[in-house]
């Protein structure tokens, strides 16, 4: 009799879980998956349009504004290959739920913020949780559906997701803020993610891919640090001059902790990112590129949000509604380059796309303090995002395409940081030229204002034609194919960030 009940319990043990209680529908964990990701990507973009209100609520300088969005951007690079490898140890699902409910308190901490750093610190930590969630929303998707049709067509949702967050959240944003205050484009976050994080705690299975390696903590802490630290000696450079101690120790120091960083990963036995992957032509010729258009590309929602509002005068729903064309030219371009890249080569199309851009940027640059919408807005607006997104897709495909096919995920997760590094800098250089030009014509009014969002736009024009040159000497030549699966091509979302069907590898978009 003693053994009765152990044996029934082996029964219970043995029988195969019912549909709907331990193993739930495909669709509900494609959703919950989407769901996560949707969150990270509209809160990037959704903030835009609550800068200038954010400033003047919290008194924050100009140049302290950039820090809104560079916090999330230089958290978010720094710890999201940490983020992805720490899914493959610890299990996606327990990654997934920490990373959101980081993610959802800081939004909470950021919605309520008295102070300019206390918001500051709120948006790096939203960061930090953005990078241990997002490269788990796609393997979590993957995971869940078998392979091939059902399996593209759960991908392509993931991605059509990910670009819609991209292109609503200007209007999101606007909305938020003309009807609410610019605190509700973080506070918003809270209830969708207590909703979200409750029903993935239910019904999201786990999954994991370790090997027992060691998660690079010192690799990512010294990383993030460094870009940190540097880009914050850019910023000094407004105010102090480049000669000036306030301004060269950060400078010296965010080079110290980078180099730092490089002699870590050269010699830790399971590094964050393996310097022997760049001994490929393709994969350091395509992050090199990527970063420096990073670099001007990241900073456009940045200004154009700005001149909209302090110098057009419009409201943040207005603006909001003004950047949607160019949202829509981002994701026309990235489904464009795929069918461009058999016929041209991944190359020309990189190349043909970062021209575009450029373009753009330079007509942007004409911009007067009493712009019409069509021609100083619009369609250099559209220009830019277009080419934005023709370049972004043959740079992923080219760098896959140089590693080895178990390294494709990673390398994948490579160009997404490279990009959104080069942004971060980008950003913190673009903003101290516009703010001393602006100073130098006269601080604040519109006609200064405009000087100095001008001559940003120029610079990304110079920035990006040495990418076009950088790009023709390096980047070798390959007529990519196109795979027929959805979601096996790399694209970009609505914000011109990658995402790739790579074991995995997931991105979200830094561009607004």
């Amino acid at each position: 009799m003693t053994n009765m009940p152990r044996a029934a319990d082996a029964s219970r043990t043995a029988r195969p879980p019912r549909q709907g209680s331990t193993r739930p529908a495909a669709w509900l964990v494609v959703a919950l998956a989407c769901a996560g990701q949707f969150l990270v990507v509209l809160d990037v973009s959704v903030v835009n349009v609550a800068l200038p209100s954010m400033r003047t609520d919290l008194d924050m300088s100009a140049s302290g504004l950039q820090w809104v969005v560079n916090a999330y951007a230089i958290a978010f690079a720094g710890f999201m290959l940490l983020g992805g490898r720490a899914g493959d140890l610890y299990g996606r699902k327990r990654m997934f739920l920490v990373g959101l409910a980081l993610f959802t308190l800081a939004s909470l901490c950021g919605g309520l913020a008295q102070d300019g750093w206390q918001l500051l610190l709120a948006r790096a930590v939203q960061g930090l949780g953005a990078a241990v969630l997002a490269p788990s929303t796609l393997t979590i998707v993957t995971s869940a559906v078998p392979e091939g049709a059902a399996r593209a067509r759960a991908i392509a949702t993931w991605t059509a997701v990910g670009a819609g967050g991209g292109a609503a959240g200007g209007l999101v944003g606007g909305v938020l803020v003309d009807t609410l205050s610019w605190r509700w484009v973080l506070l918003i976050n809270v209830p969708i993610g207590a909703v979200v994080l409750a029903s993935s705690l239910r019904w999201l299975p786990e999954s994991r891919a370790g090997d027992g390696r060691r998660l690079d903590l010192p690799g990512a802490v010294l990383v993030t640090a460094g870009l940190g630290v540097l880009a914050y000696g850019i910023s000094q450079t407004e105010a102090e001059g480049w000669t000036a101690a306030a301004t060269l120790a950060p400078l010296a120091a965010g080079l110290a902790l980078i180099a730092l960083f490089l002699a870590v990963e050269a010699r830790t036995a399971a590094p964050l990112m393996p310097l022997g992957l760049f001994r490929s032509r393709a994969v350091s010729s395509a992050n090199a590129a990527m970063f420096l258009c990073g670099s001007a590309m990241f900073c456009m929602w940045f200004f154009m949000t700005l001149y909209a509002q302090n110098v057009l005068g419009y409201t943040p729903l207005e603006a909001g509604l003004a950047l949607v064309p160019s949202s829509l030219a981002v994701l026309l371009g990235s489904k464009s380059a795929p069918r461009f890249m058999p016929l041209l080569g991944a190359r020309n199309v990189a190349v043909l796309g970062t021209l575009i851009a450029a373009v753009g940027f330079g007509w942007q640059s004409q911009m007067t303090a009493r712009g019409d919408y069509l021609t100083e807005i619009m369609f250099p607006g559209i220009l830019m995002m277009l080419g934005a997104g023709l370049t972004a897709t043959p740079l992923a495909a080219l760098a896959t395409s140089g590693a080895a096919p178990g390294e494709a995920g990673l390398v994948s997760g490579l160009v997404n940081t490279s990009r959104t590094m080069g942004g971060s800098l980008g950003l913190a250089v673009m903003s101290t030229i516009a703010a001393a030009r602006a100073a130098e014509s006269g601080g604040s009014t519109p006609e200064a204002l405009t000087a100095g969002y001008a001559l940003a736009f120029r610079t990304g024009a110079g920035v990006l034609l040495g990418g076009v040159v950088l790009m023709a000497v390096w980047l070798p030549w390959r007529r990519a194919a196109v795979p027929a699966a959805v979601g096996a091509v790399p694209a970009a979302s609505a914000d011109g960030d990658v995402v790739v069907d790579a074991e995995g590898a997931a991105s979200t978009s830094f561009e607004k």
